[in-house]
């Protein structure tokens, strides 16, 4: 390739984004943050507009797990009172969430840039059906555990926890939503207190994934800063806002949004 146009993609490649790009991911990165804490499903703003600005699909993606990191410890300090009872419970799956965001986070790194492209649609697409499965599927686990005559045991949460924490930790849409489905689906508790209880799942996951990236080669490390305060700002604010919101009308939101980004990337690798 001439020295030319090396040049002029350069910028891009590295994801030096700059001026009124960098105001734009800034909103997005504030949006992903406040939906995260409110009902999940924040990177599927955050994500789209870093490869809408050019950005390689797996930069994107390591990118956007590294800057949303603040975001979710935002949330989860806001909403550290819905964890106050739940010690046992985070003895149990905070483990299996780290050990699955690192795991997710290797593989990512060894996929290559086009399969991961090709499989992002198919990874928005599944967290939005999940979700909006959420509500049958734990009346389903809560009806065979009346019929038992017990609750499910708080074990069983452990390895949905850490199949959610690989997938978050491969691929950040979505992430708050497959883990509050898991635990809608193995615990019975309030939907409050298992939101407290999603975010500091999400956010470990999260974080372990993103130490695990830092020396990739693949954090547009400018473009992580920005967004990294505006989700911190957001995150923060949504935790605070997450009681006073109708979980069902964010639940349908967020799933007729992923199924719209979903089919919008579909589109687009067809056409490709």
């Amino acid at each position: 390739m001439p020295s030319e146009a090396l040049l002029a993609v350069a910028p891009r490649a590295v994801g030096e984004l700059g001026g009124l790009d960098l105001a734009w991911v800034a909103l997005a990165a504030a949006a992903a943050g406040l939906i995260n804490a409110l009902a999940g499903g924040g990177s599927l703003i955050s994500f789209p507009a870093l490869t809408a600005l050019g950005l390689p699909a797996v930069m994107a993606n390591v990118t956007n797990t590294v800057a949303l990191a603040p975001g979710y410890l935002g949330a989860t300090l806001a909403q550290r009172r819905e964890l106050r009872g739940q010690g046992r419970r985070l003895w149990l799956l905070l483990p299996a969430a780290a050990a699955g965001g690192l795991v997710g986070g290797v593989l990512l790194l060894n996929t290559g840039e086009r399969l991961f492209a090709a499989l992002v649609p198919l990874l928005i697409l599944f967290a939005s059906l999940l979700l909006a499965a959420q509500g049958r599927l734990r009346a389903w686990v809560l009806r065979r555990a009346e019929r038992r005559g017990r609750l499910p045991s708080e074990r069983w949460a452990i390895g949905p926890v850490a199949l959610a924490a690989i997938y978050g930790g491969y691929f950040g849409g979505g992430l708050s939503v497959i883990v509050l489905a898991v635990l809608a689906l193995s615990l019975d508790d309030s939907l409050t207190r298992l939101n407290g209880l999603k975010q500091a799942i999400a956010f470990l996951t999260n974080v372990t994934a993103a130490l695990f990236f830092l020396f990739s080669g693949q954090v547009a490390w400018v473009t992580a800063a920005v967004m990294a305060l505006a989700a911190l700002l957001g995150g923060a604010l949504g935790g605070r806002l997450a009681g006073r919101v109708d979980p069902e009308a964010l639940r349908h939101l967020v799933v007729g949004v992923g199924i719209a980004v979903a089919l919008v990337y579909l589109l687009r690798l067809f056409a490709s």
